[in-house]
């Protein structure tokens, strides 16, 4: 979460923002956020319906939780780009993000 904080500058330059979610505690979501310093919205306490509604996996492994689901979403909601992992590997770094977002931006006003 650090990354996407040290980013936040770049990405609202491009009109983007960031919120994050999480199945955690609301303590737990806010000692996050606390250490990574990030000022980005983090919600907490995703159940498995909702995890399901986004097709993400719930790992049943720890008493039950969801696993990395990403997405990049563009105007008016469009997703043109999604991450669904089911494991630590396989999260989108805040400068792959850049990336997409200013390839998009090119081709869109290209």
């Amino acid at each position: 979460m650090a990354e996407w904080e040290e980013k936040s500058a770049e990405l609202e330059s491009l009109g983007c923002s960031v919120v994050a979610v999480s199945a955690d505690s609301p303590e737990h979501a806010e000692k996050m956020q606390r250490e990574s310093g990030a000022q980005f919205p983090i919600a907490y306490g995703v159940a498995r319906d909702e995890a399901e509604s986004l097709g993400a996996w719930w790992s049943e492994d720890r008493g039950g939780f969801v696993q990395p689901t990403e997405f990049l979403l563009g105007r008016r909601g469009i997703v043109l780009g999604a991450l669904y992992a089911s494991g630590p590997v396989g999260r989108m770094s805040a400068d792959e993000a850049l990336y997409a977002i200013r390839s998009r931006e090119r081709r869109r006003l290209g």
